[in-house]
Parts: C-alpha cells; structure tokens; sequence
C-alpha cells in the first residue's frame, strides 16, 4: 500500500512573496533580449511613436507579419505628425492584408487627435493615453511602461501564459485576469524605487520576450528559464496546461455570393461602410452574410448593370473565418461592354492596380478566384 508521503503532492515553495523575482528577470532579459524593429537598443530611450504603432500592430497578429508593415509605415509615414496628416484611405491600403481593419481606422483617429490635441507628442500617463482612440488598458501600460518607464505592467498573451504557469492560477480566462494582473505587477522592481530603477519597460518586455522564446504554449523550455527552480505550474508537471482557459463559442457559419465583374481590363468595385466589419475597406459587389442564406436570395442582390446575359457561377467556394464566424463565399462573375457606367456607389478600378486598393484578405480571395482560370 502506498504511503501518505508518497501519494502528497510535491511542497511547493512560497511563490507570491519572493522578491528576487524581477532581478531574476532582467538579468536575462540583458542577457537574451530579442532584437525587434520597433525595440530601441539597450540603455536608449524608447520611440512612443514606434512602441505604439507596434502595439497597435500586434494585437491579434504575430511579429512575424507585423515587421514587413512596421517597416513600410516607418518609411511612409517616420513620426505622428506625418501619419495625422495622412489620408484615412492611403492609410487602409497600406494595412491592407493585415487584418482586423478598425485597428487602422483606429490608428489614423489617434494620430489625428494627438496632432491636434498634444502637439504631436504622445502623453506619458496612462490615464490620458487611455483617453486616445484605439488605446485600451493594455496598450495604454505598453506604452506607459515601455515608451516612458511608467510603473506599470500591460499583461498581454505572452505575459499571461508565463504568470499563470508561475503561480499555477487556476481560474479559468477571461476571469483570471484580475488576478494575473496583480501577480504580474509583483514581477516589478520594489514600489519604492524610482521608475527608472524599476526598469518597468524592460521587465514588461522581458516576460513578453520570456512568453515568446521559453515559455512557449507547447513544450516551453523550462530548464533555459529564469524562474525554473520556483515555477509552480513545472513543479507540478502540468506547466503546458497553463492558463486556464473556458471552452471556445465558434459563430455559426454564413454564407453568402460575390460578384465579380469585368469591363475589360477593368474590375468592378465599390467600398464597404465606414463602421462595422471591414469598414471603409474595398470589395466587390456581395450579398448579405447569412446564416440562413440560399442562392437564389443570393443572386437576387446582384449589382444591376446593362449588358449582362446572365452571371457564370464558379466551382467551388471561397471560405474565410473571422474572429466571431466562419464564412462561405459563392462567386458568380460577368462581362459588360467596355462603356458600361458603374451603378450608384460602385466604381471601375483597373485590374493591374488592384495591389493599391484597401482590399481585405476575403476579397483577395475572391477576386483570385474570380479571375482564375
């Protein structure tokens, strides 16, 4: 029969009251920090500029796809003032492909508004940035922390996988989130020391880069980390099991019909309303997205234009999923003579400069298989 002691779970240290914690983190952070685009050298101050466009960037998108666009607004557009002078249309075509669109509107608003409210100077608390559109209580502390050295830590996904793990907090997400807050915000320097000796940025961007490169969300590797020898989630042996999280709701899946149209070299396109999915974007012509859409209430709210014989539907489907639901596109397509008006809201864009329009990735698709042979 086995022992009591045999069947008891591993001791686990006092995990909540270290304080050797945040040196532990900036001595490796100094030691492996990751060289990003928008991450200023070591010992410099940081560009709220770029730390925030940065931020604006990677939510909900990976370094991986965020460099290349970091990159070409950079060159666009080098400080706020010249992006809060920028038209919101040259905007969305350069986001064009990186997804979740109200992001850029968002952008273009705050730039506006800290060009014509601060002087082109981004504030430096956190309460006033929160005041900025587009700008919620994470981005707010990235920037506070990371740009101006503010005591505070933002939590994002990185952030929240390494502290669940650390101090194995079992509440399920989004509810653990209070919690987690407040055990990250432990892994700062001591709240008597002055922000540039609690190095705030760096310790924000140590656990982000920590999250990133070791404490992966599928067999992190424990033995490289800082915190190996106290890690409540690895002493346990279910570190990967970390944070908890409650069972996904998928959308249910819509459908709907594209329209693609031809005058020649010419595609038929008009744009999206302002507010709402994709708004502002350039599509072409579509039905509704419904659940409980069929083909023939589909075809029905084609664009009306002289000289179409009847449409050609293509085989096969596009399919796409958004954050809240799958979707289905069927694409139906047609030739019209080449002095054919566009209908009201519509225009003829040529299709060699379609690489210039503010098309989302739905539509990319479309129009290729629209077009395709």
């Amino acid at each position: 029969m086995m022992s009591s002691a045999l069947r008891s779970k591993p001791k686990l240290p006092e995990l909540e009251g270290r304080d050797d914690r945040p040196a532990l983190l900036l001595a490796w952070y100094d030691r492996h920090r990751r060289r990003l685009p928008w991450r200023a050298p070591a010992g410099e101050r940081a560009d709220p500029y770029r730390v925030w466009l940065s931020e604006i960037m990677l939510q909900q998108t990976t370094v991986k796809a965020v460099g290349p666009y970091f990159e070409k607004f950079l060159a666009r557009w080098p400080d706020v003032t010249a992006l809060g002078r920028a038209a919101l249309d040259d905007v969305l075509r350069m986001w064009a492909g990186l997804g979740y669109y109200s992001r850029a509107r968002n952008l273009h608003a705050c730039a506006v508004t800290v060009l014509r409210d601060h002087g082109g100077e981004f504030p430096d608390a956190e309460e006033r940035l929160r005041a900025l559109p587009g700008i919620g209580p994470y981005t707010a502390a990235a920037i506070a922390a990371i740009a101006f050295d503010r005591r505070t830590m933002p939590v994002d996904g990185n952030i929240e996988r390494v502290v669940s793990r650390l101090f194995a907090v079992e509440e399920t997400l989004p509810q653990a989130k209070p919690r987690i807050q407040k055990l990250a915000a432990s892994l700062l320097g001591p709240s008597t020391a002055s922000d540039a000796e609690t190095r705030a940025g760096d310790s924000a961007q140590a656990l982000m880069d920590l999250g990133a490169s070791i404490c992966t969300p599928k067999k992190p590797a424990c033995a490289l980390c800082p915190f190996n020898e106290d890690c409540a989630g690895r002493l346990r042996g279910d570190q990967e099991t970390f944070p908890r999280k409650a069972p996904k709701k998928t959308g249910a899946l819509r459908r709907g019909a594209a329209f693609v149209v031809t005058r020649g070299d010419e595609l038929l396109v008009r744009s999206r309303p302002e507010k709402g999915l994709l708004g502002g974007m350039t599509e072409v012509p579509g039905s509704e997205w419904r659940a409980d859409q069929d083909d023939k209430a589909a075809l029905a709210q084609a664009p009306q234009l002289a000289g179409i014989g009847r449409w050609h539907r293509k085989a096969g489907v596009v399919t796409h999923v958004f954050t809240h639901f799958p979707l289905e596109l069927v694409v139906y397509t047609a030739q019209v003579p080449a002095r054919t008006r566009a209908p009201s809201g519509m225009r003829w864009v040529a299709i060699a400069t379609l690489a210039e329009e503010a098309l989302p990735n739905v539509m990319r698709k479309v129009i290729a298989h629209g077009l395709g042979d």
